[in-house]
C-alpha cells in the first residue's frame, strides 16, 4: 500500500497548510495496522519515530493526547510551532534511544 501525503492540518502539533502522512497510533508491528492512525506533519512523525521505539509507542503512548502530554515530545511540539509549514528540519535520534538499541 502506497503512503498517502497531502496538505492538511497536523493532529500533533496543530500547524496548518503542512505535508501530513499516516502515523500508525498502534505501530504496524505490534498489531496495529487496522488500529486508528493520526495524520501528522513530516518533522512531529520523524520526532516520535526518534524519541521512542515501537515498544515503548504501542505500550504508553498509542493516542494523540498520550503522544502530546509526554515531556520530552512537547519541548519539540513547543518548538516546532512556531516554525513555518514548509520548515523540514533535521531529526535525529535521541541518545538515549541510540542506547536502547545496543
Amino acid at each position: 500500500m502506497a503512503k498517502k501525503n497531502h496538505i492538511s492540518t497536523c493532529e500533533l502539533c496543530s500547524r496548518n497548510e503542512v505535508v501530513v502522512t499516516v502515523h500508525h497510533l498502534t505501530p504496524r508491528e505490534m498489531g496495529g495496522a487496522h488500529m486508528p492512525t493520526a495524520s501528522i506533519c513530516i518533522p512531529c512523525h520523524k520526532q516520535i519515530h526518534a524519541l521512542f521505539t515501537n515498544e515503548e509507542l504501542a505500550a504508553n503512548l498509542y493516542s494523540i493526547e498520550l503522544l502530546r502530554s509526554h515531556p520530552e515530545l512537547q519541548k519539540f511540539l513547543k518548538w516546532i510551532k512556531r516554525q513555518p509549514s514548509t520548515r523540514l528540519p533535521r531529526i535525529t535520534k535521541s541518545n538515549a534511544r541510540k542506547r536502547k538499541k545496543r
